[in-house]
């Protein structure tokens, strides 16, 4: 039986970090370290004309950006409130500055 070398890639470069290490530990610095080894090849590839294997270095890599992409943190229950209140300070300042246009105008008509 033969393996497609395209999947055999794939399934390596998915496989071994993930043996190592969870993925939803994975270090920041060994996501980096990774992407940068795979775009090297990928330069190498392409420098050699051999676009297959750099098209599948681009899939291998795109799935290592996906499975290091870090989630925002979640805003605690504190800071939404300040940033809301922020806000609100924010839109009436420009209320006040749209009342006194507004009133400004009122009086050049009177």
């Amino acid at each position: 039986m033969r393996v497609n070398p395209r999947f055999l890639a794939i399934a390596l470069a998915l496989a071994t970090p993930a043996v190592a290490q969870p993925a939803a530990q994975a270090d920041e610095s060994d996501c980096k370290a990774e992407a940068a080894t795979i775009e090297r090849d990928m330069d190498i590839a392409r420098s050699r004309g051999q676009m297959l294997r750099r098209r599948q270095l681009a899939e291998t890599l795109a799935a290592v950006q996906a499975r290091c992409q870090t989630p925002a943190p979640a805003q605690s229950r504190a800071a939404s409130i300040q940033q809301l209140e922020q806000e609100i300070r924010a839109l009436r300042k420009e209320l006040d500055a749209a009342e006194a246009q507004l009133r400004k105008l009122r009086s050049e008509d009177s």
